[in-house]
């Protein structure tokens, strides 16, 4: 039950390859610990909070150019007038940025993933046991046996606590991410300091905060889905076919709870990245109703599938995701 309360942790906040991928990766840690063979033999907290950073960051490397794609088909229809709005094809926008940007651009803001990374796991980790502390403590449970129904309900709760406590701490540097990869041409922002220097005279200190309401909201229902879709799933699988290998089944069912709690938390993730841009640049504000009044603009201009711009090339990076995420841990946990 640990083991579970553990993974439902990591896939607490994020996009498809988060909710994969991490969600792959805690599995592959937790059995690390309880692997009887000697093959892998276990590794501490820190190689563990190294070896998951530092494959998580190389996965997001990897799968950059899908996730600025992404990012610039949801702010599509923030610059542009919605009736004249093109359906443009994932080839057309890749090679706009190529011709007119240059094939680096497509790693713009990339710096500011990785810096994030570690930070954004160490606090959850840390905020983790903090919270499982804090509730087992007011729940009386400190010298009690353990008890499923009440361990899952505790690291659902914990872990839902710890995600958006490790969201509200890293913040800025998601809202700095945004803002570098949804520059075309113009480079108002140059660099990670820079972006947070700006941001703080131009908008005040809260401007780093700005769509912070709609990234908490998406915590709750992408743990809840992505948790029960993964748990589900691998029991149905390895009840059927029991002898398949556990790689693949966590590889297959990291990837299909990813893209389930995806699909549903898009539209709020949609929503945070605008919010994000309001005011970027000095541009107008476009939302000035809220977190459920920037919901209902983009409803009534763009119609119900303005609310999933950008989720093909979200469901593109799921699979190589999560693949190279779990090679990269691998070789990183035989060398530390």
């Amino acid at each position: 039950m640990e083991a579970r309360g553990q993974r439902a942790l990591t896939s607490a906040h994020g996009s498809i390859m988060d909710a994969g991928a991490r969600k792959f990766l805690q599995t592959q840690q937790q059995e690390g610990h309880s692997s009887k063979q000697g093959l892998h033999p276990p590794i501490g907290t820190i190689q563990q909070l190294l070896a998951g950073g530092i494959s998580g960051a190389f996965g997001k490397t990897c799968t950059a150019p899908l996730a600025r794609l992404t990012i610039l088909f949801q702010v599509q229809g923030m610059q542009s007038d919605v009736s004249s709005l093109s359906k443009t094809s994932i080839w057309h926008e890749a090679s706009r940025i190529i011709n007119e940007e240059g094939f680096r651009a497509f790693w713009k803001g990339n710096l500011v993933t990785i810096a994030h990374r570690l930070p954004y796991s160490a606090v959850n980790f840390y905020a983790y046991e903090r919270y499982k502390i804090l509730l087992q403590s007011i729940l009386g449970l400190e010298n009690e046996g353990k008890n499923a129904s009440t361990d899952l309900g505790m690291h659902f709760v914990g872990g839902g606590l710890a995600g958006m406590t490790a969201a509200s701490v890293t913040y800025p540097l998601d809202l700095v991410r945004t803002r570098l990869a949804a520059q075309r041409n113009s480079m108002y922002y140059r660099g990670i300091w820079h972006t947070l220097h700006t941001i703080c005279r131009e908008e005040g200190f809260l401007g780093l905060y700005k769509g912070l309401g709609a990234t908490l909201l998406g915590v709750g229902p992408n743990l809840a889905i992505s948790f029960s879709v993964y748990e589900s799933l691998r029991s149905y699988w390895q009840l059927q076919r029991p002898n398949d290998s556990t790689i693949m089944v966590s590889l297959a069912c990291g990837s299909l709870s990813g893209i389930a709690s995806s699909t549903v938390t898009f539209p709020v993730d949609l929503v945070r990245r605008r919010m994000q841009l309001e005011g970027a640049a000095g541009r107008v504000r476009v939302y000035r109703t809220g977190l459920f009044g920037t919901f209902r603009l983009i409803i009534q201009s763009e119609g119900l599938g303005g609310l999933y711009r950008g989720i093909l090339p979200e469901y593109y990076k799921v699979v190589p995701g999560v693949g190279i995420v779990f090679m990269t841990y691998e070789t990183l946990k035989m060398l530390l």
